[in-house]
């Protein structure tokens, strides 16, 4: 097998694996829908992963028995895929009036040294700013769960009381302890930069299994863009995996400005190419 080949294998193993950990899978045909087990963000259907057959002779039937399902469980009628994994699925299911984004993913390879600071203006994190995993009891928890609320929200002057404000949201609605066990048992990594005052600033995380993960959710707080510390965290991540036993690191992006950061960081196209529809946790 190419290596391309092989790595495409690799990340059709992850994509079936991950969800297991925290989803049951249910079957529609050559689909699978991933129903939490516990709360949290809601999965997706696609195809049966590293299944024979992929996705092959997927009827608009089968879609429709997936999209019926999600709305009695009330998640989102989201589908993910690897486009290489199943070519025929998008044009079924833009049939079925779903919009359908692309993600390229890019990959560290084995070996290759990260770049300790984007390229080709270096730049050192600001004075006081530090990057450090963050453990189940940690008392940074709520707060770093939080950050991509506002991180990825629509309010561009989200700063530190908004984030202390969001805390109390993910420890009331039951996400700090339905995190927990997953960083106890070693199936999340999540990291983030701390200002001086001890506030989190950026974050993002890794779900390694079998050898593979992909970095997500990496974002930083309104207020302290444009620091460095999204190719900080980044950085921090991949290192990390790698001490803990992962040889393939991979990541998803929307937007060239953020695969040419990437790039800098020492990440390369992958190849393969993530599809989504109507995927909030990734849109």
């Amino acid at each position: 097998m190419s290596d391309d080949g092989s790595l495409l294998a690799r990340i059709e193993r992850y994509y079936a694996t991950v969800p297991l950990l925290f989803a049951d899978a249910e079957e529609y045909g050559p689909l699978r829908l991933f129903v939490r087990k516990e709360p949290g963000a809601p999965y997706y259907g696609g195809p049966g992963h590293a299944q024979p057959g992929g996705a092959g002779g997927v009827s608009d039937g089968d879609i429709a028995r997936v999209r019926a399902r999600q709305r009695e469980l009330g998640v989102p009628e989201a589908f993910e895929w690897l486009a290489e994994a199943a070519p025929d699925l998008r044009e079924r299911i833009e049939a079925a009036g779903l919009t359908v984004a692309e993600r390229p993913l890019m990959v560290l390879d084995p070996g290759r040294p990260l770049a300790p600071q984007p390229q080709p203006q270096p730049q050192a994190l600001p004075a006081g700013v530090f990057v450090r995993a963050v453990e189940a009891d940690d008392p940074a928890l709520p707060a770093v769960l939080a950050l991509p609320r506002l991180a990825f929200g629509r309010d561009d002057t989200a700063g530190a009381r908004e984030l202390a404000a969001a805390a109390e949201d993910v420890i009331a609605d039951g996400t700090v302890e339905a995190v927990r066990p997953t960083l106890r048992a070693g199936h999340k990594r999540l990291l983030a930069a701390f200002g001086p005052d001890g506030v989190p600033l950026a974050a993002g995380h890794y779900h390694p299994a079998g050898g593979a993960t992909e970095i997500g959710g990496v974002g930083t707080l309104p207020t302290a863009r444009r620091q460095g510390l999204a190719a900080a965290v980044t950085t921090a991540l991949a290192v990390d995996a790698r001490e803990h036993g992962v040889t393939t690191v991979f990541l998803a992006y929307a937007a060239e400005s953020v695969a040419r950061l990437y790039a800098r960081l020492g990440f390369r196209p992958a190849g393969v190419t993530l599809l989504i529809a109507d995927q909030p946790a990734r849109s």
